[in-house]
């Protein structure tokens, strides 16, 4: 299951509903809910009256296509709700399209459900961190403004480099950041010792983690750094 935190509420407007059921029972039994709209109307019917964390939307569609949906989201919805649009189309053209009506991103069929998840997560997050200071993960809230983190509502006493990487971390979850992203997000074009950052993550674990039930920071062996949290403490 899903930690609740992570879920999202999604519509879905495609009018394949091979494709639809395909995404929906991927992303449910991840923890996701949804609602669905076969046509473009429909669609934007249901976008302006619910409230929906992530909206993916087909292009092909009958009626309206989704472009005009788009559009019509963007001119009369009374908030920024995230676009991913979802279509064979695969042009520059047709993205550029995409884009201008308003779309936050861009995934061409036939595509991994695994990647879709990835993309809606990383959207909603985005999201998340252009409205709100306290970014929540979990047990972990990481609170932008104060420079502050906290896991099970304890504050953590951390130095300023743990802050900045976790944030960094959070920012990107659920997706891993690599050695290199993190070097260069942290110091820039400037040199650093070689051991630096393992120092720092070395010092960042041991106020973390090691006074709690299980790791929330994960080394992926050769690549990098990412975030996994559970239902539970």
């Amino acid at each position: 299951m899903k930690d609740q935190s992570t879920a999202l509420n999604v519509l879905v407007v495609e009018d394949q509903q091979s494709i639809a059921r395909n995404i929906s029972d991927y992303m449910e039994a991840k923890g996701h809910r949804f609602d669905f709209a076969s046509q473009g109307q429909q669609g934007l019917d249901l976008a302006l009256e619910h409230h929906f964390d992530l909206i993916i939307l087909d292009l092909n569609l009958p009626k309206m296509d989704g472009l005009e949906v788009c559009e019509q989201i963007r001119k009369h919805a009374n908030r920024h709700i995230p676009i991913l649009m979802l279509t064979a189309r695969d042009s520059i053209d047709d993205k550029v399209s995409g884009f201008t009506a308003g779309a936050d991103d861009y995934l061409t069929k036939p595509f991994s459900l695994q990647e879709l998840e990835v993309r809606c997560l990383a959207l909603s997050r985005r999201h998340l961190l252009q409205t709100s200071d306290v970014l929540t993960i979990g047990p972990l809230a990481i609170d932008r403004q104060k420079k502050q983190v906290s896991r099970n509502n304890k504050l953590l006493d951390l130095h300023a480099m743990g802050v900045r990487i976790l944030t960094l971390l959070a920012e990107a979850y659920p997706q891993v950041v690599t050695r290199s992203t993190l070097t260069q997000k942290i110091w820039g074009d400037d040199p650093t010792e070689s051991d630096a950052m393992r120092s720092h993550i070395y010092q960042l674990r041991n106020v973390l983690d090691k006074p709690f039930n299980y790791p929330i920071l994960k080394t992926v062996h050769g690549v990098g750094f990412t975030l996994e949290v559970k239902n539970e403490e």
